[in-house]
C-alpha cells in the first residue's frame, strides 16, 4: 500500500512540475487537498449518521422488548462512554465545536503543533464510539457537533499528509472549512456550513479561502448524497396560508427559547466547574454519572420517554402530524436531558437535541394560543431557531439550518426574525455563549500542557 502511495505521489509531482502555466498549478495543488478532504468527509459523516441512527433504534428496540432495561443501560451507557474518552482522547468529550473553535486560534506559527491535541484520528474513533454508545444508554445528545470536530480532524490530517514539495496552505483555513464541510455534511445544508464557517469560526476576511470553502462545503454534501440519497432533514412541514400576524407568536417563542437556552447553557457551565472542584477522583465521577443516568431512567420509566436521544423523532411528529401540541413539561424534559448527558464527560453533541428543546416550547405555547396547524409549524420551526441561536449566539446559521433542512424559503424573515430576538434576549443571562466559555478552557488546558 505504501509503495502505491509513494508511486502516485511521484507520478503527480512529475505531472505538476510539466505544467506550464505555473498559477495553474499553484492553484490546483491548493484546492487538492480541500477537494480530497471533502470527499472523505462526506463518507464518515454518512456512515457516523447512521451508526447514531442505528445506536437511537437499539435503543428503542430494547426499551420496547422490556422498558425496565433502562435502569441497567443508562449507567452503562454514561459510564462507559464517560470512561472511553477519559482514558484515550480526553479533547473528544462533549460536542466537539468549541474544541475545533480552539484549533482555529492555535493555527498560528507559535502553537500550530499543539492543534493536534484536539484534531486527530483518534479523536474520531473514540468521538464516533462514544457518542453511539452514549445515545445507546438514553444520552440526549446529537451527532452534529461530532461530525464537524470529525472532519476537522480530517482536514488537519489531510494537510499534514501534504509532501513538502506542494504549497503550503494555512492551517486554519483548512480547519475552517473542514468544519463548514461537516457541518454540510450533517444537516445536508451547504449555505448552513458556509454561514457558519464565516459566523461562528472566521476572524480572518472570507477572501483568503472563499473558493476553497464554497468547493469544499459543495463536494462534502455531493458525497454524503451520494451516498445517503438527496434528503432533507426535517422534508417539508405545511406553512402556507399564515398571515402575518404569526410575527408576534414567534416573536414570544424566541423570547422564552433564548432566555431558556441561555440560562441552560449556564447550568452546564455551573454543573462542569462543579465538577471539576468537587469530583477529583475517577470514583466520585462514575457516582455522579450513575446518579445522572438513573434520573433520567426514573423520568424515562415513570414519566415519559422524550428525555431520551436526540429528540428528531419528536420535531417530525410535530411538525408532520395531528400531534403538534407537547405537554407542558416536555421542553423542560428536553433541557434537563442535555443537560445531564452533556455535562457526563462523555462525546455527543447539542445541536439536535436544542433544536428539539426550541420545537417543543413553540410546540407548547402554540397550542396554549390554539394556532392553526400551519401556523403552529411555523411557530414551531422560529423556536429550533431561537433555542439553538441561545446555546450558540449564531442566529444567521441557526435561520439558515432550520431553512434548508425543511425548504422553507418563503419563511426566512420569520427564521431571522426569531434568531434575532432569541439573540437579543439570551445576552440579558449570559454574554458569551457556551462554545465561546468551552473554547476558552480548551485553550487554557491546552496552553498549559
Amino acid at each position: 500500500m505504501l509503495k502505491i502511495f509513494n508511486l502516485l505521489r511521484r507520478s503527480l509531482k512529475k505531472s505538476f512540475d510539466n505544467m506550464r502555466n505555473e498559477q495553474l498549478k499553484h492553484n490546483l495543488l491548493q484546492a487538492i487537498p480541500f477537494w480530497i478532504g471533502s470527499v472523505i468527509t462526506g463518507f464518515f459523516a454518512v456512515m457516523y449518521a447512521k451508526l447514531f441512527a442505528w445506536g437511537e433504534n437499539l435503543l428503542h428496540f430494547i426499551l420496547n422488548w422490556h422498558d425496565w432495561m433502562i435502569f441497567i443501560i443508562a449507567p452503562i451507557g454514561f459510564v462507559l462512554s464517560w470512561w472511553l474518552v477519559k482514558e484515550f482522547a480526553p479533547n473528544a468529550k462533549g460536542s466537539g465545536i468549541p474544541q475545533v473553535m480552539a484549533a482555529v486560534e492555535l493555527a498560528n506559527p507559535k502553537e500550530h503543533k499543539k492543534i493536534r491535541n484536539l484534531l486527530s484520528l483518534k479523536i474520531i474513533v473514540f468521538k464516533i464510539i462514544s457518542s453511539i454508545i452514549m445515545v445507546i444508554g438514553g444520552g440526549a445528545v446529537g451527532r452534529e457537533g461530532p461530525t464537524i470536530q470529525i472532519a476537522g480532524s480530517i482536514f488537519r490530517k489531510v494537510n499534514e499528509y501534504l509532501p513538502d514539495w506542494w504549497p503550503k496552505i494555512s492551517k486554519k483555513n483548512m480547519i475552517m472549512t473542514g468544519a463548514a464541510a461537516g457541518l454540510a455534511a450533517a444537516f445536508n445544508t451547504p449555505l448552513g456550513g458556509i454561514v457558519f464557517a464565516v459566523e461562528e469560526l472566521s476572524k480572518t476576511h472570507i477572501n483568503y479561502f472563499k473558493t476553497a470553502l464554497f468547493t469544499a462545503v459543495i463536494i462534502a454534501g455531493l458525497t454524503a448524497q451520494t451516498l445517503a440519497g438527496s434528503y432533507l432533514y426535517l422534508a417539508y412541514p405545511k406553512t402556507n396560508d399564515v398571515s402575518l400576524m404569526v410575527m408576534f407568536p414567534i416573536i414570544l417563542v424566541a423570547l422564552i427559547a433564548g432566555i431558556l437556552a441561555s440560562q441552560l447553557s449556564v447550568i452546564m457551565l455551573k454543573i462542569n466547574a462543579w465538577k471539576k472542584r468537587k469530583l477529583k477522583t475517577d470514583r466520585a465521577n462514575i457516582l455522579f454519572l450513575v446518579g445522572c443516568a438513573l434520573l433520567i431512567a426514573c423520568i424515562s420509566y415513570f414519566l415519559s420517554r422524550e428525555i431520551l436521544g436526540s429528540g428528531k423523532e419528536i420535531i417530525e411528529r410535530v411538525l408532520f402530524t395531528s400531534d403538534k401540541h407537547e405537554e407542558w413539561y416536555v421542553p423542560v424534559l428536553r433541557m434537563l436531558g442535555p443537560a445531564l448527558s452533556f455535562t457526563s464527560g462523555g462525546s455527543g453533541g447539542i445541536f439536535a437535541p436544542a433544536l428539539t428543546a426550541g420545537a417543543t416550547i413553540g410546540s407548547v405555547i402554540s397550542g396554549m394560543i390554539h394556532l392553526t396547524p400551519n401556523e403552529t409549524n411555523v411557530v414551531i420551526l422560529g423556536g429550533m431557531v431561537a433555542f439553538l441561536t441561545g446555546i450558540t449566539r449564531a442566529p444567521f446559521t441557526s435561520a439558515i439550518i432550520v431553512l434548508e433542512m425543511t425548504d422553507r424559503h418563503s419563511l426566512i424573515f420569520h427564521l431571522m426574525l426569531a434568531g434575532m430576538v432569541s439573540s437579543l434576549f439570551s445576552i440579558l443571562i449570559s454574554r458569551h455563549s457556551l462554545y465561546d466559555v468551552l473554547k476558552m478552557n480548551f485553550l487554557k488546558e491546552i496552553r498549559k500542557n
